[in-house]
């Protein structure tokens, strides 16, 4: 073919592997949204990916060695890819309408539920899958032109379209979503499948009247000279594979699903380790995908020069590869130790720039040599598969569907069984196993005397065994500060996350991933009043939602109230499991009251399919900056919040303002804003640093009823005799302002499922102020916030506020001199703090000044620093 040609054709299977993995990654996260962003709706989306892609190999490569043009057969199978996914907006449509129906019906049932989502989601995925998997057989098919090119052609072609996935999964990760929301990257890429279809469709019908031109210019000149046309050569009959150099068939096909297997289980198990390390948002998550892909591609690469080789024989070169793999994902636990420091986080500090750089080298370092090695594996086997002379595409459609299915049964097997059982480091040695376990019928079907194959296959079965059977202690899964008198009491390894429970002094914690704390005894106070505050507000609250739970201590504060039902969502079941175990003298009951529903789910989900209405839905404090946590201050699902309130009912979302930017702050207040007729600011606390505030989104009319704090009051206190302007003073100083009477939000972007700004930009914020460059609204910053709201809206002006008297509108005002009064101490400004609680005292029937606020150290945050 001319060079032209072929670079066009290369130019059309890059682009082709780029829309596959940007199809991928925008569907794992459209079924996150619609099932629940839990570990088990994202492996679900994943295998049934992956179970088109092997039925689409498996199929249309026995189907390309019977095409006459496999270049427009290719170009066909990609328009229809275009076709297929551009049904995905009306069945997306049409799940959004059908799914609550048919989830009431399956009732909770496990296997129902799994039967619905399973048959959901592979109407949408299946379909373009399966065609996606014929894509590479008839590349294959078409490039391979030349008897004894299949190992070099096809090694090639699959490292193009390897590295074609690789830019995919970067510009899904960082450009396209930001640049054109996901409906914008989804329409990019079906335009993609579009084009190249079309594009090779062209090529092939041009590629084919040039070669009819040629052959009929041949035939002219053959006869005006009278040549008689030559008979065809007979092709020579296949040597046996032993002889030639090649392997059995199912050998080749053992060796396709355990490399399958090992390296997705792998992938799988690494982006573990880089969760305890890194930020955890979708920047980094692309980062480390990439990388993979990345080393995978470069693996294809090796395999191509490898195939090059006369000497040594290939069958040899297999055995030093599997055994190379062995012992660089053994070696793996540690390496990323050593790597990381001991689990320290990458690049704390730095700048954006220079945090993506650390992560990438880090990335890099410890991913491209033992990922190189793994990806050798599937397309050297085309080099051992050429010597019985097999059609390009049909076993390159094998070994894809084989490795594929290897690699579907590798990722669950190590997310949901490998991982709660052996933890990381078992799970990998246990993979790293695999590898030599191969091995050995290999080295039993060399052509050499009995107890020489056996002195061989002797350290590989005993490495085999060793690797899989017995238990090796591996490096710490989690780091634990002995100098700030941390102890570790339990640790689980679960299919969500590695949570922990630790001991720091006298208070008692649960860290997931290593850095996030999300909660403890510490903070009790103002963990309670995350529940106290809102159902103070509130006249008669007897049901509650929590979205999010965390140690159980601010669901388990509603037990104080006359509540009828509770019911609490927490996504990752690791948390559900520490926080039943260690945290029940902090909890009122929770894990006992029969008026209480615990559930290991995502709370989105569970709001979505409730089956009531609440008078209060809390939803906790979450990292923004974290890979699906953003869904939870979208436009979207404020709305599924405001349709699930009873009347007069408060939607309570809690924001750690200590993880906020201004411009974060601004946008979930705008998203707020466009969705609730009111939205007000309570404050969590009035500590001077590490602050939390509530955004309360109610029915136009509602307003808070002072009356209710005092019953409440003295219910909590079992003390009818408390004085009422006493109960009024102590909930009204944590009143900010309306924020939807304010002006102060409003140019700020909407944050919705398709536009996620808070899950693209909270991270950039992250390490600007890491970096030195911006600030959280704490402190000073968010008393100025304060003080606008009061100044734009006035208690005495403000409609939420109707209810108050006169004396009550200074409690409002108390409470910000009392937060400016803790910030001005913190900063040594002792003349103007004393000013400030002289104001407070005066506005308030305080005789002293409240208690020393608590230290919010063992709060929800990300614990960089430590």
């Amino acid at each position: 073919m001319p060079r032209l040609v072929i670079a066009a054709t290369a130019a059309l299977f890059l682009l082709s592997g780029f829309a596959a993995l940007v199809y991928q990654v925008l569907w794992v996260r459209e079924l996150g949204l619609l099932f629940g962003n839990t570990a088990q709706a994202a492996a679900l989306a994943i295998a049934i990916f992956f179970a088109g892609l092997a039925a689409g190999g498996w199929v249309w490569g026995r189907v390309a060695p019977r095409v006459r043009s496999p270049l427009k057969a290719f170009g066909f199978l990609e328009i229809g890819v275009a076709a297929t996914a551009l049904g995905h907006f009306f069945l997306m449509d049409l799940y959004h309408a059908i799914y609550p129906a048919l989830f009431s019906a399956a009732d909770g049932t496990d296997w129902a539920v799994i039967a619905l989502r399973s048959g959901l989601g592979a109407l949408v995925l299946f379909p373009p899958a399966f065609l996606m998997g014929g894509t590479l057989p008839m590349m294959g098919q078409h490039m391979v032109r030349l008897t004894g090119r299949l190992a070099t052609t096809g090694t090639a072609v699959y490292a193009l379209n390897t590295f074609g996935s690789a830019l995919g999964a970067l510009a899904a990760g960082f450009v396209l979503p930001p640049l054109l929301g996901f409906s914008g990257a989804y329409t990019l890429a079906i335009g993609l499948d579009l084009g190249v279809g079309l594009a090779a469709v062209a090529l092939a019908l041009s590629t084919a009247a040039g070669r009819n031109r040629v052959r009929d210019s041949k035939e002219q000149r053959r006869r005006r000279r009278r040549i008689p046309a030559q008979p065809a050569a007979p092709q020579p009959t296949p040597a046996p594979a032993e002889i030639t150099g090649g392997l059995p068939g199912a050998l080749i096909v053992l060796v396709a699903f355990v490399s399958g297997t090992a390296t997705l289980g792998v992938e799988v198990l690494w982006t573990r380790l880089f969760a305890q390390v890194l930020q955890n948002s979708v920047y980094t998550y692309a980062v480390v995908l990439v990388a993979f892909l990345l080393a995978l591609s470069l693996g294809s690469l090796a395999a191509n020069a490898l195939a090059r080789l006369h000497r040594p024989a290939p069958r040899h070169v297999l055995l030093a590869m599997l055994a190379a793999s062995a012992m660089v994902t053994a070696a793996s636990p540690w390496a990323f130790h050593a790597v990381t420091g001991g689990l320290s986080y990458v690049g704390a500090g730095a700048s954006w720039l220079e945090y993506l750089a650390a992560v990438s080298t880090v990335a890099l370092l410890i991913m491209v040599l033992p990922g190189i090695l793994l990806g050798v594996t599937l397309p050297y086997l085309l080099r051992l598969s050429e010597a019985t002379n097999p059609e390009p595409g049909e076993i390159l459609g094998r070994l894809v569907a084989v490795n594929t299915t290897g690699a579907i049964v590798g990722s669950l097997a190590a997310g949901f069984l490998l991982l709660p059982w052996l933890g990381v480091s078992g799970s990998l040695l246990a993979l790293a196993g695999l590898y030599p376990a191969v091995m050995v019928p290999l080295i039993l079907r060399e052509p050499l005397s009995l107890p020489v194959r056996l002195g061989w296959a002797a350290p590989a079965t005993a490495a085999a065994v060793t690797l899989l059977f017995v238990r090796i202690d591996g490096p710490a899964a989690t780091q634990i500060d002995s100098t700030a008198g941390e102890e570790l009491i339990e640790l689980i390894e679960g299919t969500h996350a590695t949570a922990a429970v630790i001991e720091r002094g006298p208070h008692r914690l649960i860290r997931v991933n290593n850095f996030y704390t999300l909660g403890g005894t510490g903070a009790l106070e103002s963990e309670r009043n995350q529940t106290l505050i809102p159902m103070l507000t509130h006249p008669k609250p007897r049901r509650v939602f929590y979205l999010g739970m965390g140690t159980g201590i601010t669901a388990g504060a509603s037990l104080l109230f006359p509540v009828e039902r509770v019911d609490v969502c927490e996504l990752l079941s690791e948390v559900v499991e520490l926080a039943e175990r260690h945290f029940r003298p902090w909890t009122q009951g929770l894990f006992e009251d029969d008026r209480v529903t615990v559930r290991a789910e995502d709370g989105q989900h569970c709001l979505r399919h409730a089956d009531t209405e609440y008078d209060l839905i809390i939803s906790d404090l979450f990292t923004p900056w974290k890979a699906g946590t953003g869904n939870l201050y979208t436009l979207e699902h404020y709305r599924t919040g405001r349709e699930s309130l009873a009347e007069d009912g408060l939607f309570v979302q809690w924001l750690p303002l200590y993880q906020l930017t201004e411009k974060e702050l601004s946008s979930i207040a705008h998203t707020m804003q466009a969705v609730f007729p009111q939205v007000v600011m309570w404050r969590g606390d009035l500590f001077a640093d590490g602050s939390i505030v509530a955004l309360m989104g109610t029915e136009e009319g509602v307003r808070v009823d002072p009356d209710a704090m005092v019953d409440h009051g003295r219910a909590l206190a079992d003390n009818p005799a408390l004085p009422e302007d006493l109960l009024r003073a102590v909930g009204l100083r944590f009143y900010a302002g309306n924020v939807g009477t304010s002006n102060l939000f409003r140019d700020a972007p909407l944050n919705t499922q398709d536009r996620p700004v808070v899950e693209y930009e909270a991270p950039r914020s992250q390490r600007r102020v890491q970096a030195g460059e911006d600030t959280w609204m704490t402190g000073s910053r968010l008393g100025l916030l304060y003080r606008e709201l009061l100044e734009q809206t006035p208690p005495d002006q403000d409609p939420y506020l109707a209810s108050l008297q006169r004396d009550d509108h200074g409690y409002v005002q108390a409470g910000q001199h009392y937060y400016f009064y803790n910030v001005l101490r913190l900063n040594q400004r002792r003349d103007l703090a004393r000013t400030q609680l002289q104001r407070f005292l005066a506005l308030t029937p305080f005789e002293e000044p409240p208690p020393d606020p608590e230290s919010p150290e063992t709060r929800s945050r990300w614990e960089e620093g430590r």
